[in-house]
């Protein structure tokens, strides 16, 4: 097992897979792919309330039903209750393409035209189709609808342009329709009987009868592309929803036959879907864009304005930075756009303001894209100043000025940062002041300026005098980054000269030459250890203060891509285009992990408390999570690491958990090995002398073990409930043959006894648990499985576990009393405690565990010689223990009376 593991996938809302809607009493659901997996959104805040697993494959297309979901991906269809697959349904031979929901049956068609029937009522037993049909050899079917009151008919589109009219129950072509000549994207049927609208490729909607076979109207895009996607209105008004590739959606009034009004620019990519809501005026539209939007058509002009949205990067990030303390990721992307990712809830995430982008495109006709800032290329920010002024500070493409941004109110700041150099050119590094006061950014002309962020205003520049213009560097600028003082300020130039300046007076302290061309650049401020990678993929790291080379690291066979220092300094971290991701120990001097993905890292970073990792991909919308494993485990052996020349091959996160997770495995395991790996951790070697580990538990959880009775005390009720005078109507019976009611007066005890029967077959399988596990530790010597196990145990529940080891049996005969099997338990329970007292690892807790096992089975060992023996070797070690551990508690006392006392 190496440090980072998959974790899950976020910023994923769409794929190009038409979502599926579906209405349940007065709420309504829609189900979007994401790729593998399929999730469900409220539609009445679009906010996340089920996911499903994740599949082999990708999802080609999705229906819904009540709480069953329906899902193609490769050949197969899998069939979903809620969140868990219950069947799959595998008799195609092509890939799945197109799914309809059918009454108590789903249609599937594949790409070569065989359609099957499968009825989905007891799926559990069944899993063969009812029906099957093949359509013609040149008909490619490219979409499927149910017109209206047709009973057992569906209509069916092609790729050549006809349509086709099919009784599924007897399973006959009705009729065919010859089509306009092109290709057919989209078909839906309408609010009016026997009509329905029909979108080609060439840009054409058909609002065609089906019962006569004539067109009532015909619409053409202005825009080029094909009608990817129909929806009617119907709430009474005669409007017809279409969608294209360009991303604009249209909106046709059938009375007057003409344009009623145009959303442009609705989406980025190629709309996917269309749907208005039932009697609403509300219609969600997704896209390729990865993202999911609502319009609703109030204004007075009848033109529809964007109510809700749900949306991600709908191009790769560039850049990645944990902010907030871990809870939020800050990421960039190619789309132009500055988004804050939630960790925690996915519905937090949005995307940050760049002040009226959609009005100052109207005022100005022309596209938003035009009017959005160019994509972000490198940012900064520093959280001490997020309440007072702006906050963060980006680098866009070919862009010569730097913008700030005020993350409180998650909006473009009103200060615009450009340099005074004489050659304007494009800004290509920026960092932000420990403070948070300046910001300073270097350009592709090797200029350097600082400005104070409240003011934009400029507070210096930084030039050296050896240099031929008058410049920082004699090329561009890769990095600049400040100190945690503001003394020294470091930049490094592609040229491969690192330079120290005085971050006040902007002089010029010292410099070096890497020897390469530098390309990446990193900078910890608390140990002062700066980073740089050239042409040649290697690693070197320079101590700022001595300067000088300290570590030198190889292993890349690819342009690395993002360097990242952990927040203690200890790790340094590195991605590569040869798609590995490697972990180097700064202060043992070579790389403890290395794993392999197969689309290669572009950014990464590194959460403050080290217990998430995020990266971004090539051609990835998304922003991929990895937990550390190192941090719930308890491992701190290096050892335990992947070696420096190995590389794991890793699978990358998904945005579901497969089918099956860890602990369903877990509830399901019967086997004594399966439970004792289950709570197994890695043991650890290495302690420092004389020194004691406590557990981190909760103080509560160790605390009340020993304070059980008074506990139970406090919460025993005044006084016991008191009997009813009368008894109540609802009195227990039970029926008869001849229909008489007859009274059950044994009724209650009945249900007393059930469920005192269920309470104790429960204490018994936990016991059972509990002494397995103490039996198998014991045996192989390794109890960490154990003490895991104790661990995780509320206090009621472990002082559960030890009493019902408990003797009761006042036996004076010491022959039976050996035979009993708890004797045997209570005395590997005393081995268990000479071990851990020994080992010196949770201490507090095992201290409380003792009392309690005293309290309860003091008198047991005392009747006993034999666990007399061994409770005397645990005082023993007790003792030792504590003796070592006071004398050092004593110097330390000393020492600081000795200093609180001294006068300096």
């Amino acid at each position: 097992m190496g440090i980072f593991e998959p974790y899950r996938a976020i910023g994923y809302i769409t794929s190009n897979v038409p979502f599926a809607v579906q209405r349940l009493g007065t709420e309504t659901f829609v189900t979007v792919s994401v790729g593998k997996a399929w999730q469900i959104y409220n539609c009445a805040k679009l906010t996340l309330v089920l996911g499903g697993p994740q599949l082999p494959k990708k999802i080609r297309a999705l229906a819904s039903y009540k709480d069953y979901t329906f899902a193609a991906y490769g050949t197969n269809i899998g069939v979903f209750k809620r969140a868990h697959q219950i069947a799959t349904w595998s008799r195609h031979e092509e890939k799945v393409n197109l799914l309809l929901i059918f009454g108590d049956h789903v249609l599937s068609i594949d790409v070569k035209g065989n359609m099957f029937i499968w009825s989905f009522r007891g799926m559990e037993m069944n899993h063969e189709p009812v029906g099957h049909i093949l359509l013609d050899d040149k008909f490619s079917p490219s979409c499927i609808m149910h017109p209206d009151t047709y009973l057992n008919k569906v209509l069916i589109g092609s790729y050549e342009g006809q349509l086709q009219l099919w009784n599924i129950s007897t399973k006959k072509k009705l009729f065919e329709f010859k089509g306009w000549n092109s290709s057919v994207c989209s078909c839906i049927t309408s609010p009016a009987l026997d009509v329905v609208a029909i979108g080609c490729s060439d840009g054409t909607i058909h609002v065609h009868n089906v019962r006569y076979d004539e067109e009532l109207v015909s619409f053409t895009h202005s825009t080029r592309g094909a009608v990817t996607a129909l929806s009617f209105r119907t709430d009474g008004q005669p409007l017809l929803a279409s969608g294209g590739s360009s991303g604009v959606i249209s909106i046709w009034n059938l009375e007057k036959r003409r344009l009623h009004s145009v959303i442009r620019e609705a989406h980025d990519g190629a709309i996917i879907s269309l749907h208005f809501f039932a009697n609403e005026p509300v219609l969600m539209s997704s896209a390729a864009d990865n993202s999911i939007k609502m319009w609703i058509f109030d204004t007075s002009d009848g033109d529809a304005r964007l109510l809700r949205f749900r949306s991600g990067h709908s191009a790769p990030p560039l850049c990645l930075r944990f902010y907030g303390n871990g809870r939020h990721i800050l990421s960039a992307g190619q789309d132009r756009a500055f988004r804050l990712f939630s960790v925690i809830q996915d519905q937090q995430s949005r995307e940050l303001s760049q002040r009226h982008v959609t009005k100052r495109a109207k005022k100005l006709r022309t596209k938003e894209e035009e009017i959005k800032l160019k994509p972000v290329i490198a940012f900064d920010f520093a959280e001490i100043r997020e309440r007072d002024w702006c906050n963060v500070v980006t680098c866009h493409m070919d862009t010569p000025q730097a913008y700030v941004w005020r993350l409180q109110n998650f909006v473009l700041g009103e200060h615009i940062l450009s340099p005074s150099a004489g050659v304007r050119t494009p800004v290509k590094a920026c960092a932000i002041s420990a403070c948070g006061n300046f910001a300073v950014l270097g350009t592709q002309g090797g200029w350097i300026e600082r400005f104070n962020l409240q003011s934009g205003i400029s507070r210096g520049t930084y030039v050296d005098i050896f240099e031929a213009r008058q410049y920082a560097h004699d090329g561009e600028v890769i990095g600049v980054a400040c100190d945690a003082t503001n003394n020294t300020l470091i930049s490094a130039g592609y040229n491969g000269d690192i330079k120290v300046w005085d971050f006040k007076g902007c002089e010029l302290r010292s410099s070096w030459k890497v020897g390469q061309h530098v390309i990446k650049f990193a900078y910890h401020r608390t140990n002062g250890l700066l980073a740089t990678v050239a042409d040649d993929m290697v690693l070197r790291l320079y101590d700022v203060l001595a300067l000088r080379m300290v570590r030198k690291f190889e292993g890349h066979t690819d342009r690395v891509t993002d360097l990242y220092f952990s927040e203690d300094g200890k790790w340094l971290l590195s991605s590569s285009m040869d798609g590995s991701l490697r972990i180097w120990d700064v202060i043992l001097a070579r790389q403890i992990d290395a794993i392999h993905v197969d689309i290669p890292i572009t950014a990464l970073s590194l959460s403050p408390s080290m217990d998430v990792l995020a990266t971004s991909h090539v051609d990835q919308n998304g922003v991929y999570l990895w937990v550390n494993q190192n941090m719930f485990s308890g491992c701190t052996k290096v050892e335990s690491y992947a070696s420096g020349e190995q590389v794991r091959n890793v699978q990358m996160p998904s945005v579901a958990p497969k089918e099956g997770s860890d602990e369903e495995k877990l509830l399901k395991a019967r086997d004594l090995n399966q439970i004792q790996n289950a709570y197994a951790v890695p043991h650890l070697d290495k302690q420092l002398p004389n020194l004691i580990t406590l557990s981190l538990l909760p103080r509560s959880q160790w605390q009340n073990l020993t304070n059980l009775d008074i506990i139970k005390a406090r919460n025993k009720p005044v006084e016991p409930p008191k009997k009813p005078e009368k008894a109540p109507f609802f009195l227990p019976s039970i029926p008869s043959l001849s229909g008489e009611i007859l009274f059950n007066p044994n009724g209650d005890a009945t249900e007393e006894k059930d469920t005192e029967k269920k309470m104790i077959e429960k204490k018994l399988d936990l016991s059972s648990q509990f002494i397995l596990l103490l039996h198998s530790c014991t045996e192989t010597k390794n109890f960490s499985a154990f003490t895991n196990y104790i661990k995780g145990l509320s206090p009621s529940t472990l002082d559960l576990e030890l009493r019902m080891l408990q003797i009761i049996d006042d036996d004076d005969d010491m022959e039976s009393l050996d035979e009993r099997s708890e004797l045997e338990s209570i005395g590997m329970l005393l081995d268990y405690f000479i071990h851990e007292v020994s080992s010196r690892k949770n201490f507090e807790f095992i201290q409380a565990v003792i009392k309690l096992f005293l309290k309860i089975h003091g008198e047991t060992v005392r009747r006993h010689s034999t666990l007399q023996d061994k409770a005397e070797k645990l005082l023993e070690v007790q003792s030792s223990v504590w003796q070592r551990v006071d004398k050092m508690f004593q110097s330390a006392r000393c020492m600081v009376t000795f200093l609180s006392n001294s006068q300096f």
